[in-house]
């Protein structure tokens, strides 16, 4: 019998958790996240980018998730990766006894499949499994049919088989089940997506598959070179780094989350399952800080083909495979994470004009050369057609680093990134003898570098502003000692640093950037947002940089005092109601604590 034939009710209205009681499982192919109270409330398949077949995280429990926990109250909750891997154990605890939930994605197998496992600790527990499959964001429920061992849910495209000895049944449009474990039995689940199409994917034992996971982190985990003062918060960001690359492409996603709010209950909720060029060098520094050599030289390869084209075609972010067309749309039927409303699937920001990626594409290419000592003619060939571009525009104005939709500015930042980019290219002649007009590039930085200092800094204040003329500050400044325009102890670097500590982090905490008022009004948007993360971090580097370093090592240790019971971090902070918020977890504010880190904790890494 379908569960969509069953009449009544829909299942509850239950809020997601909040953002920081969530775990990420991943296998390099798509993610999924995991609440404490032992719900999967956020998974897409097949891939980051595909549509939710658990979306409780942006509405609630009627649009998808799956739940495992123990039936009665629960008195204690516990929970950890197994080291160096992203296997997940949560244990609970009741009157009754203890189990551990143990949930993973494993690597290998046909299809993409979710393991879950519940192992007896003491006494017995009764446990309660409900599954609610909908698939498209939520919004479609499935034909559903169960055998004796196997459920199969199919909808258009997307079929997926939960597979488990324990008896399931239909109940209100959701899968059910109750069942006792006692101490030392093991019973696993597995969900496994396939093409509706096609045959069911053969069965994958899940315990084996839980074991054959574990033992594939560790190995990879095993090979990290970090060795520096922070190195297991640095592994625990590798990792969460790792989970994030699309691994038939070695593109890296933001986050694996949509609309996760930047204030709740605003409309500043935007779709990071892509890959943005701005990541590329922090994730180039990562990564070799590492030694996942392979890793970066993957990256660094999905770099130059996303962006081969015209230079004047060259976007901000592009899909796992390099997809151009990232078409923004709202999900009406998705209330957003607390009501944090519109949620939204693809990002208008690919179409936007931001100065800055040239810079940062020509500086991963840049730290690619150095990393194996190679000039590739074909790859620089295309480097210095982006250079004759980036010649034509960087005197225009444009978007800028926070993808803002307001007017087009002259941005600071965007500025000092079209110097690197020339900048850059000076250092490939002088070092590595390749071909180039090193003297016409020589006078372009210099001009660039004269414009910036003349127009970009309030001498009244002695500070960088945000962009042209402006009396307001930017995060994105912290960067100037950082890519070398000038040196850290520079006066007017450490007049920058003072200025945005006391105008954006009064509390200690750095919002990226200040909005103005009418004509001054930056970003187009409505409300404000929370502390970004990364700013934070750039704060503590160019703290450290200066040889502030009591500070800026203060400033670190509160930061990691951020991430949750697992050591995951979103993209910003809400000092006033003390919670995460933005999507989660995020790459970029993870790469730049491993930075950080390398920069404190006497490795040799090196910032941005």
């Amino acid at each position: 019998m379908s569960d969509a034939a069953v009449s009544g009710p829909p299942p509850g209205d239950g809020c997601p958790s909040p953002i920081e009681d969530y775990a990420l499982i991943g296998d390099l192919h798509t993610a999924a996240l995991v609440g404490r109270n032992g719900s999967i409330d956020w998974l897409c398949l097949p891939r980051f980018d595909s549509g939710a077949c658990f979306a409780a995280l942006l509405g609630s429990e009627r649009h998808g998730r799956w739940l495992i926990a123990p039936e009665g109250e629960v008195v204690g909750t516990n929970r950890r990766y197994r080291d160096g891997t992203l296997v997940l154990e949560t244990d609970f605890a009741t009157a009754e006894g203890a189990v551990r939930l143990v949930d993973c994605m494993a690597i290998k197998g046909h299809g993409r499949t979710l393991v879950r496992a519940v192992e007896g600790l003491r006494g017995e527990v009764k446990m309660r499994m409900e599954l609610v499959i909908r698939f498209d964001y939520g919004s479609t429920i499935p034909w559903v049919e169960h055998g004796e061992e196997e459920m199969s849910a199919v909808a258009g495209p997307d079929a997926v088989y939960m597979r488990t000895e324990v008896d399931s049944r239909g109940e209100n449009m959701r899968t059910v089940a109750e069942f006792t474990v006692r101490e030392g039995e093991d019973i696993p689940f597995t969900l496994t997506w396939g093409p509706s199409h096609k045959p069911a994917p053969d069965a994958l034992d899940g315990l084996w598959a839980i074991r054959d996971t574990e033992s594939w982190w560790r190995e990879w985990s095993g090979s990290c070179a970090f060795s520096g003062e922070y190195a297991d918060e640095v592994l625990r960001s590798l990792i969460v780094l790792k989970a994030l690359t699309y691994l038939p492409t070695g593109g890296i996603i933001a986050a694996p989350t949509t609309s996760l709010p930047e204030a709740i209950g605003g409309e500043r909720n935007w779709d990071y399952r892509y890959c943005w060029l701005r990541d590329a060098v922090l994730t180039l520094d990562a990564l070799m800080l590492g030694g996942f050599i392979q890793e970066a030289l993957d990256f660094g390869a999905w770099v130059l083909r996303a962006t081969a084209s015209h230079p004047s075609q060259t976007q901000v972010l592009y899909g796992v495979s390099g997809e151009r067309r990232l078409i923004e749309y709202e999900l009406d039927h998705l209330p957003g994470y607390e009501g944090s409303a519109p949620v939204r699937v693809g990002n208008a920001a690919a179409n936007q004009f931001q100065l800055d990626v040239f810079g940062e594409v020509l500086d991963a290419a840049y730290r690619g050369r150095e990393m194996t000592g190679q000039l590739v003619k074909e790859g620089w060939d295309r480097q210095r057609g982006m250079l004759d571009y980036l010649e034509e525009i960087w005197r225009e104005p444009d978007e800028g680093i926070w993808e803002v939709r307001g007017p087009r500015r002259h941005f600071t930042h965007s500025k000092v990134m079209a110097w690197v980019g020339f900048d850059r290219a000076v250092k490939t002649v002088e070092r590595r003898g390749a071909d180039g007009d090193v003297e016409h590039w020589r006078r372009i930085r210099d001009e660039i570098h004269e414009q910036v200092c003349d127009q970009g800094y309030d001498s009244e204040r002695n500070t960088f502003t945000q962009y042209y003329g402006s009396k307001e500050l930017d995060a994105s400044t912290l960067l100037i000692p950082a890519v070398g325009f000038l040196p850290p102890d520079d006066a007017r670097v450490i007049g920058t640093i003072d200025a945005i500590q006391s105008e954006l982090a009064p509390d200690g905490w750095v919002r990226r950037y200040s909005t103005g008022e009418g004509e001054d009004e930056v970003d187009g948007l409505q409300g404000e947002e929370g502390a970004f993360l990364p700013c934070s971090f750039w704060l503590a580097d160019a703290l450290a940089m200066a040889g502030r370093t009591g500070e800026a090592r203060r400033l670190f240790e509160r930061l990691l005092g951020l991430t949750n019971d697992v050591g995951l971090i979103s993209e910003e902070y809400d000092p006033g109601r003390e919670r995460l918020i933005g999507n989660f977890p995020q790459a970029f504010t993870h790469l730049t604590l491993i930075n950080t880190a390398s920069l404190l904790g006497g490795d040799h890494g090196q910032v941005l």
